[in-house]
């Protein structure tokens, strides 16, 4: 897959706690992409943060959070993005979905593996 130039950035920030069917959520998400040929999708777990029930989560030794804040990042060209997008209403029921318009620079995927 080639992927170059003005691209969406599909950001969906959710709790690392949050589970679809008993998987963890941003798990979910990242399969779904996978599924439906997306150019990729990486998960970022927080260190802290907190949303819009204002509660702190933390991984500081002292206040260990079952709940950190993750993000799940997506790049792809804004048709297959948009398209994504009803999956994610469907899956995401507390959190926040944002979009960037993004410049891809460079895009080179590694060979498979035989």
């Amino acid at each position: 897959m080639r992927l170059s130039g003005r691209a969406l950035r599909l950001t969906v920030f959710v709790g690392e706690s949050d589970v679809w069917h008993h998987r963890p959520l941003a798990s979910e998400i990242v399969h779904r992409a996978h599924r439906a040929g997306l150019a990729g999708a990486s998960v970022f777990r927080g260190v802290e943060g907190f949303g819009a029930s204002s509660i702190v989560h933390t991984a500081r030794l002292l206040s260990l959070s079952e709940d950190l804040p993750v993000a799940v990042v997506i790049v792809d060209d804004e048709q297959r993005v948009r398209a994504f997008l009803p999956q994610l209403d469907e899956l995401v029921t507390e959190g926040l979905v944002i979009l960037d318009e993004v410049e891809v620079i460079r895009y080179v995927g590694r060979e498979a593996s035989r």
